[in-house]
């Protein structure tokens, strides 16, 4: 069958489509056959080996795939062959077939399309458990959102309108401020790209502070560097700001702010929190499949691309181009 594979550390021209042997269902794992993959920003990082997980060479990227069960192993109760499912795996996703721990599965509802599971449960498990559990966001709040138009971020837009939150969204270009606002941002604000000097970093805050009416009471920071200092002066007293990702390197924050505003700086590992409280998590995807099925949240799919051409799909994201998620599809998804 074919993968795309990682065999040397490096972008994304580095990946490799090549044969290798189909897999087999072992104890308490499912084989699916895999119609669509989600692409997401630990993908960039791991094929670089700067990421804290580091996989044994040759392996293909792809932390989240769905796909339709071919196998099921020794002691699967949940699954059976022909069901739709999606799977999160970590990495080994970018593959026509792959064998997954069923406990790192979940049935797809009827009413969604393979490109939308595999864009689902990455983004919306990361921004809702953030939201949920790491800021406890209340109606009538205001949510900032840093780097808004990317996949993690518009979930976080959608999900702080359905939370009764007054979303403001930050991103890098008026385009991708708009989308933002298509998808229910109550205000945006345009940022500079590259790095920021003193001047820019104090007008950034001071603009920051004005599209939130004065101050935020949560940051949702899925950009760092230069830009969560700025982000960071925005909050209100006993204000959260979430550290989810730093694709702008990690920033270095004077810890004096967090001391005078009484605010906490609060991390999101998601990957982490599934695996210590399961059924706490299992309950968030609960929530949001209703969600969905009730038309509040819906993957944002800004492009699509095939198994041999998933190392361009990688590149959009690491050059910070696409607007919500991108995809790689096997075979007619």
């Amino acid at each position: 069958m074919k993968a795309l594979l990682s065999r040397s550390p490096g972008g994304p021209e580095t990946l490799v489509l090549d044969e290798i042997p189909a897999p087999r269902a072992g104890a308490n794992q499912l084989v699916i056959d895999v119609r669509a993959i989600g692409v997401n920003f630990p993908d960039v990082l791991m094929i670089q080996d700067q990421y804290q997980l580091k996989p044994p060479r040759p392996f293909a990227p792809g932390g989240e795939v769905a796909g339709v069960v071919r196998e099921v192993g020794s002691g699967v109760k949940a699954f059976k062959p022909g069901d739709r499912v999606v799977g999160l795996p970590g990495w080994g996703g970018m593959v026509e077939a792959l064998a997954v721990d069923a406990g790192k599965c979940a049935p797809i509802p009827p009413s969604m399309p393979f490109d939308e599971a595999a864009a689902f449960a990455f983004t919306y498990g990361t921004s809702y458990h953030a939201l949920k559990q790491r800021a406890a966001l209340k109606a009538g709040e205001t949510l900032l959102v840093l780097g808004a138009a990317g996949g993690v971020g518009i979930a976080a837009v959608e999900l702080g309108k359905c939370m009764g939150a007054r979303v403001v969204a930050a991103a890098s270009s008026q385009e991708k401020v708009a989308f933002a606002q298509a998808c229910g941002a109550d205000e945006g604000v345009v940022y500079p790209r590259g790095s920021l000097d003193r001047n820019a970093q104090v007008a950034l805050a001071e603009a920051l502070k004005r599209a939130c009416g004065g101050g935020a009471d949560v940051v949702y920071d899925a950009v760092g560097g230069d830009y969560a200092e700025p982000a960071l002066r925005t909050l209100n007293w006993n204000g959260r700001h979430l550290v989810v990702g730093f694709p702008a390197g990690i920033p270095r924050i004077p810890l004096n702010l967090p001391l005078l505003k009484g605010c906490q700086i609060v991390g999101v590992f998601w990957g982490a929190f599934v695996a210590r409280e399961p059924a706490a998590h299992l309950e968030n995807m609960r929530e949001l499949s209703q969600w969905y099925a009730a038309g509040k949240v819906k993957p944002r799919i800004s492009a699509r691309y095939p198994l041999e051409r998933g190392g361009e799909a990688i590149r959009e994201l690491a050059e910070r181009r696409a607007m919500g998620k991108v995809v790689v599809t096997v075979g007619a998804a």
